[in-house]
């Protein structure tokens, strides 16, 4: 497909920051900046140069164990990134400092409370003047488990993995009663609840405070929230999905769903069933973006970028693999393959790069000009809230008497 042909629809575009980047040896690069990696300063020069593009917004990877090339154990090793920041700490820290661009933390909600996460994300909302969103992640680790003491998750390994089909679902089914209950909280106070009228010496209307008296198998929450309603209403929910049971739960509680196909025809398939899924729990009305995750390496030169895989994979002793797609090569090639997706159904991208002191600059400066060029991606930002970019309204509050009509944000 070249920049000749007819412009595609405009796509959204995001970035998954992650330590140094997402290759393994990414860290060892000479521009990689390791030392930083525990620095406000680090983070902030990333979304800035995400912000610089245009980007929709920034994900901040974050966890309950250290990382690890196991996907259910700590693998012990001493040649790769090792620890994070709080995810939703360090996007706090780095909201006063941009304006536009949407700022996602991931939160386990496993072993963590509805109540804590739904204030945290509100606040966040409130310090970045409505660009916070919400990545959701489910743990099966058994060490994660042992941080807190409160359940058991068995050892899962290679003999074991049969075990982990109902554990999984029976995860996914508590997170979508989590994120429910943190979308009532968000709701739990009307958006006129505030009064602050210093004649009659009110500052809140208590009727318009709402318990949501929340029943679920695994948990119970009364509320109200102590925050009031989000400037958004209600932050941006997504998740990771690789499978049936997960994309469930991006169909029945997100705004956006992550997926990882390798081609067109796989991208299509998932976004059906997604779909299918999204109509089953009553929500076939509702917008619901899904968006493709690839691992990037770019450069104006494809065989560089190519060379630079290899030569990285050399340095961490393997080849790299991902869950999802990786994909070496130009920009305009890039571009060319994310169109290709977009057709099957996709309607945006959040890209991982390789290493984020090369691909992130790549990405900006590179892949958005030549979008640009296609007519398929913003020239300048044309909202000031992460639901106005991505083209959801401002939801009515569930708890108001006479729910106003949803304003566009």
């Amino acid at each position: 497909m070249s920049s000749a042909s007819t412009p595609a629809p405009a796509l959204h575009l995001a970035v998954a920051l992650d330590g140094t980047g997402w290759h393994p040896a990414s860290w060892r690069e000479p521009a990689a900046r390791p030392r930083d990696l525990f620095t406000a300063a680090y983070w902030a020069d990333l979304v800035a140069e995400a912000e610089r593009g245009l980007l929709d917004f920034v994900t901040f990877e974050d966890g309950l164990g250290l990382q690890s090339s196991h996907p259910f154990e700590p693998d012990g090793r001493t040649d790769q990134v090792r620890g994070r920041l709080d995810a939703v700490l360090t996007a706090a820290r780095i909201a006063p400092l941009t304006r536009h661009i949407g700022l996602v933390p991931t939160a386990n909600v496993t072993h963590t409370e509805p109540f804590h996460l739904s204030k945290a994300v509100a606040t966040l909302d409130y310090v970045s003047g409505g660009r916070a969103g919400l990545r959701v992640q489910v743990s099966a680790r058994a060490n994660e488990a042992a941080h807190f003491g409160r359940r058991a998750i068995p050892h899962l390994d290679a003999e074991r993995l049969g075990e982990a089909g109902e554990l999984v679902t029976d995860l996914f089914d508590e997170a979508a009663d989590y994120v429910e209950a943190v979308r009532r909280l968000w709701d739990s106070w009307e958006d006129d609840a505030e009064i602050r009228d210093e004649a009659t010496g009110r500052f809140v209307d208590r009727d318009k405070l709402h318990y949501i008296d929340f029943e679920g198998r695994h948990f119970s929450v009364k509320g109200p929230s102590i925050t009031p309603r989000p400037p958004q209403g209600q932050p941006v929910v997504s998740a990771l999905a690789h499978q049936s049971v997960p994309y469930r739960l991006v169909a029945r509680q997100g705004d956006i769903g992550y997926v990882t196909p390798h081609d067109a025809g796989e991208a299509r398939a998932i976004v059906a069933e997604i779909r299918a899924e999204q109509e089953a729990a009553g929500r076939a009305g509702e917008p619901l973006h899904v968006f493709g995750d690839l691992v990037v390496f770019l450069d104006d030169d494809p065989d560089a970028a190519r060379a630079r895989r290899a030569r990285l994979d050399t340095a961490a002793g393997e080849p790299y693999t991902s869950d999802a797609r990786i994909f070496a090569g130009s920009p305009a090639q890039l571009a060319d393959s994310l169109q290709e997706l977009q057709a099957a159904g996709l309607t945006g991208f959040r890209l991982r790069p390789a290493v984020l002191a090369q691909d992130l600059p790549a990405i900006t400066r590179g892949l958005v000009p030549e979008l640009q060029r296609r007519g398929a991606f913003r020239r300048a930002y044309e909202a000031d809230t992460l639901r106005g970019l991505l083209g959801l309204a401002r939801p009515a509050n569930r708890y108001a008497a006479t729910p106003a009509a949803p304003a566009t944000v």
